[in-house]
């Protein structure tokens, strides 16, 4: 296109952070601004999306300043709340916390982005609290339709996500399940993937393996494999072989060539010093998969790295830092778990 307006920018800044790519979109949003077109509301808001996503917050700051001279856009309620979103997903709780007390008209996406913010960062307290103080603002949801209520911010299912997460970081076992038949009971929310999950994670955490696995047998919806994996990762932490096996078997119905499952089933053998059948495990990743690879970006190249490898131009120099905060941490007390690492 000859003549990119404001609108072409938009759509596909907004496109690729749909699509899982908020690097490229913040890469466009620049070059938006090389090219003179200032954006609206719409843009920043999108462009927000995708340095919450990066955990960009020098980009983030950067627009929070451009939003601050633009008139009329301090006060716009979706703005703010995707500055809160971006500095609660960046870390930065303090800023997110003082934006979210300086709004005088807030949303249900407004708290539930402070309160998501906090579970992510395992600061519970904090997240529980602000849930608590949000409901104390709302009228019973059972006179919500009865005509005497007033204007009230009731809980979506995003909200009760970051409360069981907060529930779960924190090991309050008894207190997650309250909230959990809450969300249905109280407000009419169906229970998602995403909030079983957060159960049975609870479940795990606090070591409570065998009801994990009776909550999951009691779903009144079919079990996906994300909730069976993150029982057997519990499995694999804790050592129990039997459960981990069974749920194995659960797994090879849904996902059979998943290699994780082998590395945790591998890890299971070696705690139990099984090292025939980890000697099985691992070769049974070696043919399913290729080693596997990180990636970092750094300024404006991605480096990556596979396990062991050297042939990075600046691999010396990152195998001394290595060592380095390998002497710090073992001086400060650390112990590393060598147990799955055993040679045969």
């Amino acid at each position: 296109m000859r003549l990119r307006n404001m609108v072409c920018w938009t759509a596909l800044i907004s496109a690729y952070v749909d699509n899982q790519r908020p690097g490229k979109a913040l890469q466009l949003f620049r070059q938006m601004q090389m090219d003179n077109v200032e954006p609206d509301k719409v843009t920043l808001t999108v462009t927000l999306s995708a340095c919450a996503d990066l955990g960009a917050l020098g980009m983030g700051e950067w627009i929070h300043a451009f939003i601050r001279r633009k008139q009329g856009f301090s006060s716009d309620l979706s703005l703010n709340n995707a500055l809160i979103n971006m500095y609660a997903k960046c870390g930065d709780m303090k800023n997110g916390r003082r934006l979210f007390d300086s709004i005088q008209k807030k949303d249900v996406t407004t708290w539930t982005s402070l309160i998501v913010g906090h579970a992510l960062h395992g600061e519970a307290k904090e997240a529980l609290e602000l849930f608590e103080e949000m409901k104390a603002m709302n009228t019973d949801p059972r006179e919500m339709n009865s005509g005497r209520s007033s204007f009230s911010i009731l809980p979506n299912h995003v909200t009760f996500l970051g409360v069981l997460m907060a529930c779960s970081h924190a090991g309050i076992i008894e207190e997650g399940k309250h909230h959990f038949i809450s969300m249905n009971k109280d407000y009419g929310l169906n229970p998602r993937d995403s909030h079983f999950g957060c159960m049975v994670d609870l479940f795990c955490r606090a070591g409570q393996l065998k009801e994990a696995y009776d909550f999951i047998s009691a779903m009144p919806v079919q079990p996906n494999a994300v909730v069976w994996r993150t029982l057997l990762g519990a499995c694999s932490l804790q050592g129990n072989i039997q459960l981990g096996q069974e749920v194995r078997r659960k797994l090879l119905e849904l996902e059979p060539n998943y290699v994780g499952d082998y590395v945790a089933m591998s890890n299971i053998f070696a705690a139990k010093s099984m090292w025939d059948e980890k000697m099985v495990a691992r070769e049974q990743i070696k043919q399913r998969r290729a080693p596997g690879c990180s990636s970092i970006e750094v300024g404006s190249g991605i480096s990556e790295f596979v396990a062991s490898a050297f042939d990075h131009p600046l691999s010396n120099n990152i195998y001394e830092v290595l060592r380095n905060l390998t002497v710090t941490m073992r001086a400060h007390g650390y112990s590393p778990e060598l147990s799955s690492l055993k040679e045969y």
